[in-house]
């Protein structure tokens, strides 16, 4: 029986051109690809011409998806997943199947590729060396603000997070109250058509209560 693996492939967070070449062909050439959500896998696969069959790998069925992908494996399958967009397990489903492979000794490997934070922090001009990438905080204002304290201690780097759109207010007032009137980056819609960079101080972000699109915040160190 040949050897089944588990391949994590990146996919565009927003214009479809930022496909590899690579990630087409493995897209293809898998025996099933596990996506975060299959809608979304329909409008790449139909742009590509991949006829893979696609099943269901997101947040609410993560460890059981998990275990059937290990199984699958196990039978000598190639299964390759995806995220909704960028790379699966950064600030999307794929941590827990990472830790499983590694225990069950699966074998795995991850291409390269589109994540929305490596483009935000570059466009952002602030200091790269030692920057820390922090995701999604707790949604709770609570927990938030707990991170941001324990952020704000020790900080002398450059300062990476995802947010909604819905909490975007909550976030940069929260953010300035503890972590100081700092010089910040948002980035939205990343490679897509209404792509937007906007700077200047946090304070200067007070009013902004709500903005559509995939979010990225970037906040320089002190």
């Amino acid at each position: 029986m040949p050897e089944g693996r588990i391949i994590f492939v990146p996919t565009p967070i927003g214009n479809l051109e930022d496909m590899t070449l690579r990630a087409i062909r493995i897209l293809g050439e898998a025996d099933f690809v596990a996506a975060e959500d299959t809608r979304t896998a329909k409008v790449l696969f139909d742009r590509f011409g991949i006829s893979t069959q696609c099943f269901g790998f997101h947040v609410k069925n993560e460890r059981h998806a998990a275990e059937r992908i290990l199984k699958l494996v196990s039978e000598g399958k190639t299964v390759a997943v995806i995220s909704e967009s960028g790379m699966p397990g950064i600030s999307d489903p794929g941590w827990t199947l990472f830790r499983r492979a590694i225990e069950e000794n699966a074998p795995f490997e991850v291409l390269p590729g589109a994540t929305a934070f490596v483009p935000a922090l570059l466009n952002s001009g602030f200091p790269v060396p030692g920057f820390s990438y922090e995701g999604f905080l707790p949604h709770s204002g609570k927990g938030r603000r707990r991170r941001l304290r324990i952020l704000a201690k020790d900080s002398p780097r450059t300062l990476v997070f995802y947010e909604s759109p819905h909490r975007i207010g909550e976030f940069l007032t929260d953010a300035m109250e503890i972590l100081g009137d700092r010089d910040a980056v948002i980035c939205r819609e990343l490679s897509k058509f209404y792509e937007e960079t906007i700077r200047g101080k946090l304070s200067e972000f007070k009013d902004l209560k709500e903005i559509k699109g995939e979010i990225v915040v970037v906040i320089a160190p002190e």
